[in-house]
This record gives structure tokens, C-alpha cells and sequence, in this order.
């Protein structure tokens, strides 16, 4: 996360690794929810500085970011993991 130091990049994924839990009506643990919070933050980031090379700025911004990035992980191991269970 752009800007912010360890402890409040932890705070931010915890509530973003939540959030998109949430909204992805996923079932994950607090740790989980950390990991995948601060992964979609990096992962936002890099495609946001692809697309229009600068990453959204502030608290909200970077959480905003961290929830997409997070939903965006949670739908893609839901794909992944669905190939690999039909041709199991």
C-alpha cells in the first residue's frame, strides 16, 4: 500500500480482506481476510499505476483499491479452484 506503514497496512487489509468477504459472500478467517486485504492492495495498485500510471491516494483511496483487488483475488481463485474440481 502506497504511503502507509506496516500496522495500518494490516488494519487496511483486515477491513478490506473483510469487506469484499462481504460482498463476495465468501467464508473466510481474520487471517485470510488480512492476506487477501493486503495482496488486492498491492495487486490494485499495479494495475492501476498500469492503466493510468498513479495509484488512488489518501485512506479511503487505498482501501477502496485493497476491497477491489481482494474481490478481483476472490474471484479468481473461485475460477481456478472451479476448473480444477470439474476435471478432478
Amino acid at each position: 500500500m502506497v504511503g502507509v506503514g506496516w500496522i495500518l497496512a494490516i488494519i487496511i487489509g483486515g477491513l478490506a480482506g473483510w469487506i469484499a468477504e462481504k460482498l463476495m459472500h465468501a467464508q473466510m478467517g481474520l487471517v485470510l481476510n488480512i492476506v487477501l486485504g493486503i495482496v488486492g492492495a498491492v495487486v490494485g495498485n499495479f494495475i492501476l499505476t498500469l492503466i493510468f500510471g498513479a495509484t488512488a491516494g489518501g485512506l479511503l483511496g487505498q482501501l477502496i483499491v485493497a476491497v477491489v483487488g481482494a474481490c478481483l483475488l476472490i474471484a479468481i481463485g473461485r475460477a481456478v479452484m472451479g476448473r480444477r474440481s470439474t476435471h478432478a
